[in-house]
């Protein structure tokens, strides 16, 4: 089964990651912005009205431009005309990969040129896409798959047939990810020349809570000996640090900004405990099942996190890993203190953890689901 990849926003990590130079597809890229390819665009639109579908996606689009009256609703359609024009004549079928944007682009561009479609579901596509958006395009499409059972429920609902929507675990390469050779380290936080060392990789974006990870930081008492490293990018990395300065946190914790995937495995090594506060943010946005906390258990890593959409799906609370209440800034601080002074409890949550993702957590068996459906 031979694949098209299409994106359709151009790269804008700096980072070339391994994992990259493995892609052995071409990628084809449609115009990010209408307006950066105007003559692309013109002349696509122009062949696309000639297909068979195209009133049919036209008359889609406008109801949809009614109800989200939208530069964005107005983009995916101009993307769809460009991708329905240059598709490959030997496309038999279009596979979106968000529920969001993409999935409307191969929505109205299947329609255009008569082709069945399907779409994989994550989570902030789920969770900030209107629920008659949702139902609808879960309608027309051939099948769709998530990664959560929470998001496989909610998606199932929406459906006409609970059938059409499976639950995909998307899972990591435990073989990218082999386990640490060294032994954890067995520090208590007694002795300021041994600190317990603590990590947390993600966007600085209000889902991931880390305002609330500060706030329990803070909470920690003084005679506990601790520094904390922050992987990652994002919008509110300066208010954050100006909240750790405010707390007295500034000098024990260190800011790596985002970093290549074998600087993340490094700090995973180096580390003794992993956080994460996710939470859910105003608009309903909230995290799936998030990578970074199969990564770090991949590395025998113990992990602190909150019950939030799928992390109970993967962390078992007390065996392993610790989950409190999203939010709890005081219970994050217990759960942080307790195996930060009990390095045989959280080598114990972390190797328990480690088998849990090898034995449930593995791509392969996610990647199999997909190639039968794609087989059609």
């Amino acid at each position: 089964m031979a694949l098209s990849l299409v994106s359709l926003r151009h790269p804008t990590d700096r980072a070339r990651h391994p994992i990259h130079r493995e892609i052995q597809a071409q990628v084809a890229y449609l115009p990010e912005y209408l307006h950066d390819e105007p003559a692309r665009t013109i002349a696509a639109w122009r062949r696309a009205r000639r297909l068979p579908g195209f009133k049919t996606a036209r008359q889609r689009w406008l109801k949809d431009l009614a109800r989200d009256p939208s530069r964005n609703r107005v983009r995916r359609f101009g993307q769809a005309c460009v991708l329905a024009d240059e598709l490959p004549a030997s496309i038999r079928h279009i596979h979106a990969h968000f529920l969001h944007t993409p999935a409307s682009v191969a929505r109205y561009a299947a329609l255009m040129r008569g082709l069945t479609w399907s779409v994989s579901a994550h989570a902030k596509d789920i969770w900030t896409t209107p629920e008659w958006e949702k139902r609808e395009k879960l309608a027309d499409a051939s099948w769709a798959v998530t990664c959560t059972e929470v998001g496989c429920a909610h998606l199932a609902a929406l459906a006409p047939g609970a059938s059409s929507v499976g639950l995909v675990y998307h899972g990591i390469d435990v073989e990218r990810f082999a386990a640490p050779a060294a032994p954890a380290n067995g520090c208590d936080g007694s002795a300021e020349e041994r600190p317990v060392r603590l990590l947390s990789v993600g966007r600085a974006v209000e889902k991931k809570g880390y305002g609330d990870l500060l706030a329990a930081l803070a909470l920690l008492p003084p005679d506990l000996h601790w520094r904390f490293t922050h992987i990652g990018g994002g919008e509110l990395r300066h208010r954050l640090q100006q909240q750790a300065q405010a707390l007295g946190l500034g000098p024990r914790i260190q800011w790596l900004g985002p970093q290549p995937q074998p600087a993340v495995l490094e700090e995973y090594r180096r580390a003794d405990i992993f956080l994460l506060a996710s939470r859910i943010a105003a608009d309903g946005d909230r995290d799936g099942l998030p990578n970074v906390l199969m990564e770090a258990q991949s590395q025998r890593l113990a992990c602190v996190a909150t019950r939030v959409s799928a992390v109970p799906e993967l962390i078992e609370d007390g065996a392993t890993g610790l989950l409190v209440a999203p939010g709890d800034a005081e219970g994050l601080a217990g759960a942080i203190l307790a195996l930060s002074r009990d390095p045989a409890r959280r080598h114990a949550l972390g190797r328990a953890g480690e088998v849990r993702v090898r034995r449930h957590f593995g791509h392969e068996a996610g990647i199999d689901r997909l190639i039968e459906r794609l087989k059609l």
